[in-house]
């Protein structure tokens, strides 16, 4: 990998987080992801048996259809602008987090499914606020590192390609028995895609909140491995740190409860820590971009 190519697609990956957070989500219906989703649900409709083999071949098929999207498009930058959903990801949150300041607890829980997949109802604010801040921390790894490193390293089918696995591990990856084998290849592929970016979000989350690295170094080192997500324990035990507040516990998903190890040591996330949260995400993909400029810039001379 020569120095140059590198330094191209650093920069029109980086230019990518900058055309989201200044315009938001590109204007195309139905959205690329959208469209995709639609696609690999008549894809599931054909191949869907309760075996990992018939899931492999649609992990494949996903990641293919991403790789080949990518390939078509041709644009690093378009790619990862159409992959990465920062400004998408804060907007969500901050909505929530003004309907809890109006102390509408019922329009906050309406509207907690366009950040997670937990069953809403029942929650009080405080749970509501971890919710957020949790989804925070998880889609900063997976709606901005993530796509924008794979858009560096392999250019616009590394941008769309890990899109279309991290797509397929939220339409099927979960721990249900409709998928538990089924979807077992496509959340390994995600796994796999997301180890380096959630270990670069912490990295980012120290260097934007430099008074916490330590407390984060400590978090992602003793207290993110007992999370049953190799990532999202990352991602989350970093913003923990790095806010000052404590998330964690017991999650509902469709019927299904998930108990989740405590991180952080300060007290529980409240619907204040939203803000927060979203100037934290804010700030790694900014930090982000201003790395992999500045790391082009540099490398652009080395040729």
């Amino acid at each position: 990998m020569s120095v140059r190519p590198l330094a191209l697609r650093s920069l029109a990956a980086a230019s990518g987080v900058v055309v989201d957070r200044a315009l938001g989500e590109p204007p195309l219906r139905p959205h690329p992801v959208s469209a995709f989703g639609t696609a690999m649900r008549a894809v599931e409709a054909r191949l869907y048996a309760d075996c990992r083999a018939r899931g492999a071949v649609h992990a494949v098929v996903g990641l293919g259809l991403g790789l080949g999207a990518g390939r078509a498009i041709g644009s690093t930058a378009v790619a990862t602008y159409v992959a990465v959903a920062g400004r998408a990801l804060a907007e969500a949150a901050t909505t929530v987090a003004t309907a809890l300041d109006a102390g509408d607890l019922e329009a906050a829980r309406r509207l907690l499914p366009g950040l997670v997949g937990r069953e809403p109802d029942g929650l009080d604010a405080g749970e509501v606020a971890r919710a957020v801040v949790e989804s925070l921390a998880d889609n900063t790894v997976d709606a901005v590192v993530a796509p924008v490193l794979w858009g560096a390293v392999a250019g616009a089918p590394g941008a769309l390609g890990y899109r279309a696995v991290n797509t397929l591990d939220a339409m099927v990856g979960h721990r249900s028995d409709r998928y538990r084998r089924y979807g077992w290849a496509s959340a390994r592929l995600d796994d796999l895609a997301g180890w380096a970016p959630a270990r670069a979000t912490a990295v980012l989350v120290a260097a934007a909140r430099p008074s916490a690295a330590g407390a984060v170094w400590r978090a992602v080192r003793h207290e993110a491995p007992a999370h049953p997500s190799p990532n999202a324990g990352v991602a989350e035990a970093a913003f923990a740190a790095a806010l000052g507040v404590r998330l964690g516990g017991t999650n509902c998903y469709g019927g299904r409860t998930e108990r989740r190890p405590s991180v952080g040591t300060g007290p529980a996330a409240a619907a204040a820590d939203i803000g927060r949260a979203v100037r934290l995400s804010a700030d790694v993909g900014a930090l982000l971009a201003a790395t992999l400029a500045g790391g082009a810039v540099v490398g652009g001379r080395w040729r």
